[in-house]
């Protein structure tokens, strides 16, 4: 797909619905007792994936372009899969998944594509197996393939030695399945979905500080849900609103959670003018229109406790820094390597190609601004962030930009595009 320099950007946008939260709607409404509705819904193909799995555990789910309704089975109604759970790209579906299959009283086996079985499941794999469970990695690798034997579960106060939301929801799902409370410590506190939704199901979590704490066997009941608008598909637009000249973009119903807004903290340290407007709350997630207005932007540092709030938009904000004067500084994110793809790696090749000054560190990225970007050919190693990113990147770029596999953008966003397209006029 071919990209060209363009400006302004000006327009109304709405995004897809959050993606993490549509993954954990569909796995919460299938533990839960009765109709669970969910609006707002993210098509994208890892969430599809969700909705897949569950369906071949027994849960009816009938999905429509106007909501999603999920006929719960209860904590304990799953029934065994007659086939592999192919949980594609997904590395949420694979992560959460595992801890609700855990206690179950059947064996599953989790699989996906050449992505998923390279990704790390140690990290789930561990505090399962001191829970009591029985998880196996079929190629002895620590990555899918895995093979669940349901086993009776113990509950565990496991210390964390990453930020992730996806383990820390993974153990607290099994200890729905425990003999007594649960807890998880982390080193700094990822997004909590996870817990701001099963509280809204009915279950009893309880948060301090950087410690999530559950209590087994609840009864979780049926919930409607309207997905907020997805920060992560949003921080596109807002790097593309500050660094175009003339740009002007409102983009409408977005998800603010203080767990997830990494990006408007560190674009406002940048000198980024983007204004929070008609906040509200909806169903526990904090919620708002972003205006984004083009900036003169300057360099920043990256690291610590904000970087599990920002984790997937580093990409897009690796290319913001290089429209910023001076240096910008991304230190503690070595998840970024265990994403879709080596996203320090991938994003220094591109950039670099493209004329960018970028070195990358065993944990991020050094980026020196102000260097003018030309066209490239860049590969995105199917790795829907990075090509979304140079998507932004090749709208202030000298020439033709080229990227290959672009339509790997459908893993969560497929309409991001035409969305563009819109906003270019």
């Amino acid at each position: 797909m071919i990209f060209k320099k363009h400006s302004p950007l000006k327009g109304e946008i709405t995004v897809p619905g959050d993606k993490s939260i549509s993954h954990r709607a569909v796995m919460f409404g299938a533990l839960a007792e009765g109709t669970t509705e969910v609006t707002n819904f993210l098509q994208g193909a890892d969430c599809l994936s969700t909705i897949s799995c569950f369906r071949r555990l027994g849960v009816d789910i009938e999905n429509t372009p106007e909501r999603i309704l999920i006929h719960g089975k209860g904590l304990h109604g799953l029934t065994v899969p007659t086939e592999t759970l192919d949980t594609g790209n997904s590395g949420t579906t694979t992560r959460l998944i595992s801890g609700i299959l855990a206690g179950q009283k059947f064996t599953s086996v989790l699989n996906g594509d050449a992505s998923i079985q390279s990704r790390p499941m140690k990290r789930i794999m561990e505090p399962l197996s001191q829970m009591g469970a029985d998880i196996v990695s079929l190629k002895d690798n620590g990555c899918a393939p895995l093979r669940i034997c349901g086993s009776s579960l113990h509950g565990i106060h496991y210390s964390s030695p990453v930020a992730s939301a996806q383990v820390k929801s993974c153990i607290l799902l099994a200890g729905l399945y425990a003999d007594a409370p649960t807890s998880v410590t982390e080193p700094q506190l990822s997004r909590n979905h996870t817990e701001l939704m099963l509280a809204g199901f009915g279950a009893d979590v309880q948060s301090r500080g950087t410690t999530a704490t559950i209590r087994p066997d609840p009864r979780l009941s049926a919930a409607k849900i309207t997905v907020p608008g997805d920060i992560s598909s949003a921080a596109y637009f807002i790097a593309a609103g500050l660094m175009i000249p003339g740009s002007e973009i409102l983009i409408r119903n977005v998800g603010i959670n203080p767990t997830r807004d990494g990006i408007l903290r560190v674009v406002r340290d940048m000198g980024g003018d983007v204004t929070v407007l008609n906040e509200k709350v909806s169903g526990g997630e904090p919620v708002a229109d972003l205006l984004v207005k083009h900036s003169a932007l300057h360099g920043t540092d990256i690291s610590g406790g904000i970087i599990p709030t920002l984790i997937d938009e580093l990409p897009v904000i690796a290319v913001l820094a290089c429209m910023a004067e001076g240096t910008t500084v991304i230190r503690d994110a070595q998840e970024l390597k265990v994403k879709e793809s080596d996203r320090i790696a991938v994003m220094t090749e591109n950039l670099t190609a493209m004329g960018a000054h970028v070195t990358a560190t065993d944990d991020g990225m050094i980026i020196e601004g102000g260097h003018p970007l030309h066209g490239a050919v860049i590969d995105s190693y199917l790795d829907h962030r990075i090509a979304m990113s140079f998507a932004i990147a090749a709208l202030a770029a000298d020439g033709e930009t080229e990227i290959t596999g672009a339509d790997c953008v459908r893993i969560s966003y497929p309409d991001f595009y035409e969305t563009l397209k819109a906003l270019m006029g």
